[in-house]
């Protein structure tokens, strides 16, 4: 019988696999090593801190380095300034940092919020005694983000002194599938 009327003509014969094999085994390798990068924790959110010195300010940032949508995320900002607060002081955040998450707020309450194009600007009463001031953003990644959010985003916080960042730290939380 000649090939063209044979019913088996378009079965792959066992020399022709190699190129699904090996397609094989890079798809088993590669779902073996999201295994285990998820097992030993390389997927899940972490926590990052990032620390500066400047102008007389200490400022330490606890942020969300890594993160996934839905889950609750840390972050604190600690200041300090030797010889303490005088009246007032103002933190700037860059402002679509914050559009990653949903909220229940600031911790202590800011006395006064605004925003120009690019940053938050929380005032708060500083502390009347001691060196130290510390504020907590209390939110989670928001489950569905807008496509330009989907990667994370990079921000900037700055302790202000007369209107000009006496210390910043940049800084990026990147978001995980």
């Amino acid at each position: 019988m000649p090939d063209g009327d044979s019913t088996l003509a378009d079965i792959p014969r066992p020399g022709h696999r190699g190129v699904s094999r090996v397609a094989s085994r890079i798809f088993i390798g590669l779902l073996l090593l999201a295994c285990v990068a998820g097992a030993v924790g390389l997927l899940g959110g972490h926590t990052s801190v990032a620390v500066s010195t400047r102008n007389g300010y200490r400022v330490q940032l606890s942020y969300p380095g890594t993160a996934r949508p839905g889950l609750d995320t840390f972050w604190e900002l600690e200041i300090t300034h030797p010889g303490g607060f005088k009246g007032q002081l103002t933190i700037a955040v860059t402002g679509a940092y914050f559009d990653l998450f949903e909220t229940q707020g600031f911790y202590p309450t800011p006395s006064a919020t605004t925003r120009d194009g690019s940053f938050v600007y929380m005032t708060f009463t500083a502390p009347s005694q001691g060196d130290t001031f510390k504020v907590m953003y209390d939110a989670y990644v928001q489950p569905y983000l807008e496509p330009n959010h989907l990667l994370g985003q990079t921000a900037t916080v700055a302790v202000m002194n007369h209107g000009q960042a006496a210390d910043s730290i940049h800084y990026t939380t990147w978001l995980l599938p």
